[in-house]
């Protein structure tokens, strides 16, 4: 990466870039990570693991060129931290603690490290910070939505059976209905999002990772789709040239194919 960013003899697409025109590409890497996991692909998992670690460094040789810090340094604070976050592993109460007690240290230990980290911004803390404050607004919907209700059911706010949340969803479907006969779009939308965060609620309850879950649909769906194709296809006919019952006979077919 050094070289590649050198001026003049570096990479001219390398050295054009920044923080902000690679984030994307990170992002875009850690759903490739995700994929491979779904699709159980360790040998393309090692690959994507690499482009993932490629992206850490892209950034560590950024700011080392920026003298902020390298990637030494982000290797040294991620070790700082699991030590820190971990004394039943590896501090004075190692092998001594619960696995609720390890929870609520954990806690702990993250709203100390944000205090010092306001601290250091020259930021005065909140006295009582919202319990919610430590959920990360940067994250995708789905990850920040299971963040958020994981977090409120530290202190009890949550449902004890996933049946009750299953309710909670025939409700909020029932609120949809009422929304699309107002025809307010922003209502609908809105509506929408409670249903979504229900159904993410429905998804924790079931142990169940709503990323990995849908990301599994979508591959079903694609599966299915590809299955109409072909079998058109061998009919000499088209997706264009086929009605609706045709394609949704198909799908039925496509169901109980393996």
């Amino acid at each position: 990466m050094t070289a590649l960013r050198t001026p003049k003899t570096g990479c001219p697409w390398d050295l054009e870039q920044t923080f902000a025109t690679i984030a994307p590409y990170t992002i875009e890497e850690a759903y490739e990570v995700a994929d491979a996991i779904a699709r159980n692909d360790l040998e393309d998992l090692k690959e994507e693991l690499g482009d993932l670690l490629l992206q850490v460094v892209f950034h560590a040789r950024m700011a080392e060129e920026q003298g902020s810090f390298a990637f030494n340094d982000v290797a040294a604070a991620i070790n700082a931290k699991m030590i820190r976050r971990h004394p039943h592993v590896f501090g004075e109460r190692a092998g001594r603690m619960t696995a609720d007690e390890v929870k609520n240290v954990w806690h702990s230990i993250k709203a100390e490290e944000k205090a010092e980290r306001a601290r250091l911004r020259g930021e005065i803390p909140d006295a009582r910070p919202g319990l919610l404050e430590s959920v990360k607004k940067s994250q995708p919907a789905l990850a920040r939505a299971i963040d958020l209700q994981r977090t409120a059911s530290t202190v009890g706010f949550d449902w004890n059976d996933p049946r009750a949340v299953l309710a909670k969803i025939r409700e909020e479907a029932d609120e949809i209905e009422a929304a699309l006969d107002s025809g307010d779009d922003a209502h609908i939308a809105e509506e929408t999002g409670d249903l979504l965060f229900a159904v993410v609620n429905l998804a924790r309850h079931a142990k169940a990772d709503p990323e990995m879950a849908l990301r599994a649909t979508n591959a079903k769906f694609e599966r299915r789709f590809a299955y109409i194709e072909r079998a058109l296809a061998a009919r000499g006919s088209s997706l264009q040239q086929a009605t609706l019952n045709e394609m949704d006979a198909l799908w039925n077919e496509a169901k109980t194919e393996k």
